[in-house]
């Protein structure tokens, strides 16, 4: 059988999109943009192209001999209970557990942790193909009542419905046009985040402004809630209300991007306005934990890269009055929570995590000893209680949840998972590498005990590096057949994450985000240099800010890899920021308006503006779905048609067009398994591995 880039085959022919003349003007610099025309996800020339693209695709993959074989190991994979943690609210434990291969989660409920667990809320009774997903939920703190918010089609956008709790019946309260938002309960009534109602079919493109924070009282309809905070004077700013345990204060977090934010509070009780706690330059972080007795307590990197633990009274808010519980380390303080009577702070030391048990003056107590290298999934606890729960996950760790009694810090297994994987197969390698800078960057390995270093093994590089977030170990039901295979798997942690603090995130952000694309590239180089294998056997893999580093890399290093999986990319770099929510990418991106030097540099790395005419690119899976309103598809659609139209060679360069889906979150089990056979397969096959699936 020859497709693709096997020898004897044949040039795909792909739809011909048509090209229109349209023309920016940047600085006296003219761009054209010819396939401006697929921005709009509601004509019927973009779902025609949509339909074609799938149908091309679709006959590729079913050429694949092994994709059922494939398609059958995920599911035997798939199929095991994946429990959650325990979290106690409104005087009930609540746990979410999936039997193996139901398409979502199923919410259960018990009085007691002795009480045999009931079914309480099951999204797989909202639709019939698991469409519609559970996204949050909050019950109210006297134990009446529960609210809960569903998305659609995997959209940001939210509904916010409402359960009593001892009956289980429906309230006639129904919230829309919810996104970017809590439920945080006060009296018989909550806050939320919310937008104006957009104009009928521009419900998952048009630019999100005027985000607000209003109040639902239970019994009266949603164009009676009242207004609590917004701003008229900066429609791009995002606002998220939230009361603290103790119902004393109402805190409103402002942000105006994805980094970066002020604090607002007020006592519960008073309906004046709100003071200002902290800085609003929007430079820094600032998340309240709660209310302890001399103030909020508060975790922040204000004037602290690596973040830090301090008190801020509400009424003397000024820098110099703040008390610190807990100074900066070298290590990132990645989160805080209280339980008991203590504090636990996780860290992040060379991207794997380590847990401390505090006193509330910040003195060490205790550190939670971890059964290996891995991360800190989760930690569940009350204040006042003394029992406590944490997850911990790695590579071939299967996530498990632990009982902690906070008297004596001992722990005992408390939830464990079987898979049909055997861990002891595998070696867990961290190794350090130079950018082309110099910089030292981390990466994990992950492959199988009898791999030899023959320079000719399969490998699969992942990445993210934006948005101060961190790629930690963690357990990967979607790799686990790469590695049975033979592949190595490595997960890169890329400047633009939050591995060593916001140093660490600023050097891949804005006019340094070249970095990123260096570290990644540097990263292949180190594994071909290092006999793990060779540019014909590498596949690079990255979803939404991943998107674009696997756009970046492919379009300015065609020759080093073999296979490219963009998923979900943010890959027009010019216009990210006029659809939904893209605008509050900028203090990551910047924007092509902001300045010329701003424009000259986006526009050098934009995938969707280096695609050169007559190169052979990597083989390409493009991956996106029709309901993503975070990054929209039209980045994938104009990318690809673009790349098809210019791309030399016979290298197959594909999309695959998910639909009744968004950007990820709620998508159903049977998507999830279909969408991974289809992209593994494709991997596995375009790097000319044989694989065996019998037992």
């Amino acid at each position: 059988m020859t497709i693709g880039c096997q020898s004897g085959s044949k040039k795909i022919s792909y739809p011909k999109a048509k090209k229109v003349d349209v023309v920016d003007t940047y600085f006296g610099q003219e761009v054209a943009d010819p396939y401006r025309w697929l921005e709009d996800d509601n004509s019927q020339e973009t779902a025609e192209w949509v339909r074609e693209e799938n149908e091309i695709t679709q006959k590729y993959l079913a050429k694949i001999p092994f994709r059922a074989a494939l398609k059958q190991r995920f599911e035997e994979l798939w199929n095991y209970p994946k429990i959650g943690m325990p979290f106690k609210k409104g005087g009930r434990y609540y746990f979410y557990k999936n039997d193996g291969l139901q398409n979502q989660s199923v919410l259960y409920m018990q009085k007691t942790l002795d009480d045999n667990p009931e079914v309480f809320l099951d999204p797989n009774t909202f639709s019939t193909d698991g469409t519609i997903a559970l996204s949050s939920i909050s019950p109210s703190k006297d134990g009446k009542y529960f609210a809960y918010a569903i998305s659609r089609d995997g959209s940001d956008w939210n509904e916010i419905v409402v359960m009593d709790i001892e009956t289980r019946t429906m309230l006639a309260d129904t919230i829309k046009w919810v996104k970017f938002s809590g439920i945080s309960w006060y009296n018989d009534g909550f806050y939320y985040s919310c937008y104006d109602a957009p104009k009928e079919g521009m419900e998952l493109s048009a630019a999100n402004q005027f985000h607000k924070v209003k109040y639902h009282q239970l019994g009266t309809p949603q164009n009676s809630d009242v207004l609590i905070f917004d701003d008229k004077a900066n429609p791009l700013r995002n606002f998220v209300g939230f009361m603290t345990d103790d119902n004393e204060y109402l805190v409103i977090s402002e942000s105006e991007s994805t980094s970066g934010n002020a604090l607002y509070v007020r006592k519960a009780t008073d309906n004046k306005g709100f003071t200002k706690i902290t800085d609003d330059s929007f430079e820094f972080e600032y998340s309240v934990i709660d209310h302890i007795k001399d103030g909020l307590l508060v975790l922040t990197n204000d004037n602290a890269p690596c973040g830090k633990l301090v008190v801020i009274n509400p009424e003397k808010p000024a820098k110099e009055n703040w008390r610190t519980i807990l100074i900066e380390s070298k290590n990132v303080l990645q989160s805080v929570q209280l339980a008991g009577n203590i504090i636990f702070a996780s860290y992040l030391q060379d991207a794997s995590s380590k847990g401390y048990f505090y006193d509330y003056d910040g003195n060490l107590l205790e550190e939670l000893k971890l059964p290996t290298l891995g991360s800190i999934s989760g930690f569940s606890g009350d204040k006042g209680d003394p029992i406590a729960f944490y997850g911990f996950t790695s590579f071939t760790f299967p996530s498990r949840v632990y009982k902690l009694n906070l008297d004596n810090y001992h722990s005992e297994l408390y939830i464990d998972s079987k898979v049909d994987f055997e861990p002891d197969n595998f070696t867990i390698e961290q190794v350090f590498f130079n950018s082309k800078d110099g910089t030292s960057v981390p990466m994990f390995l992950v492959y199988r005990k009898d791999l030899e270093r023959n320079g000719n093994n399969p490998t699969l590089l992942y990445g993210y590096g934006g948005f101060n977030i961190s790629l930690t170990p963690s357990f990967n039901i979607s790799i686990l057949p790469f590695i049975e295979q033979g592949g190595v798997y490595a997960m890169v942690n890329l400047r633009g994450g939050g591995e060593y603090g916001e140093k660490w995130h600023f050097a891949g952000t804005k006019m340094e985000k070249q970095n990123v694309f260096d570290d990644f590239i540097s990263a292949t180089e180190y594994l071909i240099e290092n006999n793990y294998t060779n540019n014909t056997k590498t596949a690079i893999m990255g979803g939404s800010n991943g998107g674009l580093l696997v756009g970046a890399c492919m379009v300015q290093r065609p020759d080093l890899f073999k296979v490219a999986i963009p998923i979900v990319g943010v890959l027009d770099m010019l216009r990210y920021h006029n659809f939904t929510i893209g605008w509050a990418w900028a203090s990551d991106y910047g924007r092509s308006d902001d300045s010329e030097e701003m424009f000259r540099y986006l526009y050098k790395y934009s995938p969707l503006h280096n695609i050169k005419k007559d190169v052979a690119y990597p083989i390409t899976l493009a991956m996106t779905a029709d309901h993503d309103d975070r990054v929209v598809p039209a980045h994938t659609f104009k990318f690809m048609a673009e790349l098809q139209e210019k791309h030399a060679g016979e290298n197959p360069v594909l999309v695959r067009i998910e639909t009744n889906a968004g950007h990820g979150s709620g998508k159903p089990t049977s998507k999830r398994i279909e969408e991974n056979a289809d992209m593994y397969g494709f991997i596995m096959y375009n790097l000319g591995m044989s694989p065996n699936f019998e037992k």
